[in-house]
């Protein structure tokens, strides 16, 4: 029948969201801490046989009802459970995962690399903690021993950097360490590669935190048989977009475009740009029914584009033509007025995307 895990990773529960304030922090504060229970749900649902938690489940110290809601929530997952501390919630005196009392379903690699093996599963899980924010690299020299079926890793480490002081980890380990998945933490978008056998994977995180981490967000579902296969999976968390509109147009009927019909509490960032005039404050009113939408002017006056046209300069003559271009071929219009806002913008040495 094969294993299957849920790998998750970089919860960072309690995370002061300075970057927002108001009714915006109150309620990504309050989505978050939902993450555990969510993430025990999708288990649950999923039918999974255990669950790896490859560090920053906690965004430095912790508050006495987020670590309890942690422990009701990894508890009730009804599988083992396996945690590897990472950067931000090291395993240093007075350490959550030393001082508290963890459900008997819940362990968690408080040191340098050691294994536990599950003789119902057929399957060794080896795992490190952090000691401190930074950490040398675990698995240089490391090879998986024994004779079970399933050989994991779960480890808070960086695979995007060979110099990284947090734990890097190098197809060449990967591929060398024996084990048929390893699952990491610590980069915030989802990510794999394999490496031999090895199927190596990060799950990204579960919530964005801010405008850096935009799109879908969720945890990984893992399958071993003769080999790994890992599936991002979404979790219903709120998502950041950051997102570009020319509403030369017309602005709302380019937002329209862009948003959701049904409204959201998703975060919207929206660059608007094209030569308008733009009421942001009529705007925001018309799309009330996204409380997070953030607009933001780029736009220039709609009368500059012409502006030197009737001059007797060269730059007049060639927007004369590009604007006479315009009138005498109606059906090619649009071109013309792109030529000239391209050519208007290179003029002011402004960047052009084409």
């Amino acid at each position: 029948m094969g294993l299957k895990i849920l790998h998750s990773a970089d919860w960072h529960l309690d995370s002061p969201f300075a970057g927002f304030a108001g009714e915006q922090q109150r309620f990504l504060k309050q989505e978050q801490s939902r993450i555990p229970e969510k993430v025990a749900q999708m288990c649950r649902r999923e039918g999974c046989d255990l669950m790896l938690l490859s560090g920053d489940i906690l965004d430095g110290k912790a508050g006495r009802e987020t670590l309890e809601g942690l422990k009701r929530e990894l508890g009730r997952c009804g599988v083992p459970v396996f945690i590897a501390p990472g950067n931000h919630d090291f395993v240093g005196p007075g350490s959550p995962w030393l001082e508290e009392d963890w459900p008997s379903n819940v362990f968690i690699f408080t040191g340098g690399v050691e294994a536990v093996d599950i003789a119902a599963l057929d399957c060794r899980i080896y795992g490190g903690g952090f000691r401190s924010m930074d950490c040398p690299p675990m698995l240089e020299r490391f090879r998986a021993e024994g004779g079970r079926r399933y050989t994991l890793g779960v480890f808070h480490g960086d695979p995007t950097q060979k110099a990284s002081p947090y734990n890097p980890i190098t197809a060449a380990q990967a591929r060398d360490s024996g084990l048929q998945y390893l699952a990491l933490g610590h980069i915030h978008k989802v990510g794999a590669f394999r490496a031999g056998q090895t199927l190596c994977a990060w799950p990204g995180c579960p919530m964005g935190r801010g405008w850096d981490e935009t799109g879908e967000k969720g945890v990984c579902i893992v399958t071993l048989s003769d080999t790994a296969q890992v599936q991002a999976v979404s979790l219903d968390t709120p998502r950041f977009h950051q997102l570009e509109a020319d509403i030369t147009g017309g602005a709302e009927e380019a937002l329209e475009r862009l948003l959701p019909g049904a409204g959201g509490t998703d975060f919207f960032r929206i660059r608007l740009t094209g030569r308008a005039e733009v009421d942001l404050g009529a705007l925001k009113a018309r799309f009330a029914a996204f409380p997070n939408l953030e607009l933001v002017d780029h736009t220039r006056p709609a009368g500059d584009l012409w502006a030197d046209a009737g001059e007797d300069t060269l730059e007049g003559v060639y927007f004369r033509m590009l604007r006479q271009g315009m009138l005498e071929d109606p059906d090619n219009a649009e071109q013309y007025r792109l030529a000239a806002e391209i050519s208007r913008s290179l003029l002011e040495g402004r960047e052009v995307a084409l």
